[in-house]
């Protein structure tokens, strides 16, 4: 943790609702006028799209599962030595995975690779981490210990299934056979290394879908926010204001002690609100460091 340069990572599997969540705290950023570094969780991936794929088949020959959520396909040391590094001196390096042919096209590179390594940009007030390891801890290895922020994002594991299955075959061209096979030869490493960060983060988000999705595997459309609540669990941190919370986000209720719900159509109007005195502390801190 760095009180001159923080950090703040959202942490959670693909398809989990990261991306809304990283909207959410740019519109913080910009409206406190706040200038993020932004880190991207898959660019720490050890392999291009064709390697992934033939490291999972030497994997599968040799009776072995691999897959994103683990640390052989991705570097944990990189990732916490580049926390470490922005911590002591605001700098630090970044690139991208192209995902889909649009992202990969103004690159002039195909999808599955990753852009050159670049400098992050300079004079930033803080880094902002979205993707899978934000909080993750191994033998060798404590990312977590490095975030002065830490957020997650998790639905309900179903609802997760149903948005990685319709987002891989509608946007990225995977089978619906071949995104149910990762689901199953991924589950061991989601389990020892996704889960587990939920337990460590600051605030959890987590999207409880009001409609049946009993089998994530024949759904035909994600739910919507509206077919949905949002569970917010707080842990950690203080001066969480409950009272004005629930006064501002309309049919909110408290659950526990440290939980708060509210309608799923209320997740950025509820991140906005939780997230910017405490993004606001976080840069008075920095300035007055």
């Amino acid at each position: 943790m760095s009180k001159k340069h923080p950090i703040i990572a959202i942490t959670g599997s693909s398809g989990a609702g990261t991306t809304s969540t990283s909207q959410a705290f740019r519109k913080v950023f910009h409206q406190l006028n706040i200038q993020p570094a932004t880190l991207e969780g898959d660019s720490f991936h050890r392999y291009t799209r064709p390697e992934m794929d033939m490291a999972i088949r030497k994997a599968r020959e040799q009776g072995r599962h691999i897959s994103y959520f683990g640390p052989e396909a991705n570097d944990f040391a990189l990732l916490e030595q580049t926390l470490i590094d922005y911590a002591k001196t605001g700098c630090g390096q970044s690139r991208k995975y192209l995902h889909t042919y649009d992202e990969a096209v103004p690159y002039g590179l195909q999808p599955g690779t990753f852009t050159p390594w670049e400098p992050l940009p300079d004079k930033t007030d803080i880094l902002f981490y979205e993707g899978l390891h934000g909080g993750v801890v191994t033998p060798e290895h404590n990312v977590a210990q490095h975030v002065d922020l830490l957020v997650g994002v998790v639905p309900i594991v179903n609802l997760e299934w149903i948005q990685k299955l319709i987002r891989d075959t509608t946007e990225r061209g995977h089978s619906r056979e071949a995104v149910m096979d990762s689901v199953v030869r991924s589950m061991g490493d989601y389990i020892n290394y996704i889960t587990p960060q939920f337990s460590r983060t600051h605030i959890n988000f987590q999207r409880v879908p009001t409609v049946d999705t009993s089998n994530p595997f024949s759904a035909k459309a994600i739910p919507s926010q509206d077919e949905s609540f949002i569970v917010i669990r707080f842990r950690g941190l203080e001066q969480i204001d409950f009272p004005y919370l629930l006064s501002m986000i309309s049919g909110s209720f408290i659950s526990a002690m440290n939980t708060i719900v509210v309608p799923g159509g209320k997740l950025s109007l509820a991140m906005e609100l939780i997230m910017a005195p405490i993004v606001e502390k976080l840069i008075n801190q920095k300035n007055n460091s």
